[in-house]
């Protein structure tokens, strides 16, 4: 790997840090109002999310960096006042932290380059649970409608 592909390589995955940062935060929000029906699901995510985030972690300090710490709060895309709207952040997140996923699967090779597609595909089923249903192509909604990618 040349330095230019490991900078690229340590970018992304400290990207994909961030995102799962915000995720974990966000999953705090959505497990508090989503309601005893999905309350199990909602905790099962953010089981998930705290265990990518980890693993991220050491994946930066691995690759020599030093990892992006989580911030102290997190703007919410929409007001989250019940369980409709719970639910909605939930795919909300899965999307967002599916393209920081997508880009390392990009910016990486072997092993991590494995582990971030397994996290992207997580995301995109989880995504399609909560949505009730899937998008043609996760991790890449926002370069649909003309960004770069």
């Amino acid at each position: 790997m040349t330095e230019v592909d490991k900078a690229a390589t340590v970018a992304a995955a400290q990207a994909a840090l961030a995102a799962e940062h915000a995720v974990v935060y966000g999953y705090g929000v959505v497990g508090g109002r989503v309601g005893d029906a999905r309350e199990h699901e909602a905790a099962a995510a953010h089981a998930a999310h705290r265990a990518h985030r980890d693993a991220l972690a050491r994946t930066v300090r691995d690759l020599g960096g030093e990892p992006v710490a989580a911030s102290a709060g997190y703007a919410l895309p929409f007001a989250v006042p019940d369980p409709a709207a719970a639910v909605r952040l939930a795919a909300e997140l899965e999307d967002r932290v599916a393209g920081a996923w997508a880009d390392l699967v990009r910016a990486s090779e072997g092993p991590l380059r494995r582990r971030a597609a397994d996290a992207l595909r997580e995301a995109a089923v989880r995504a399609a649970r909560w949505r009730g249903g899937g998008v043609a192509f996760p991790g890449l909604a926002e370069r649909a409608d003309g960004g770069n990618g």
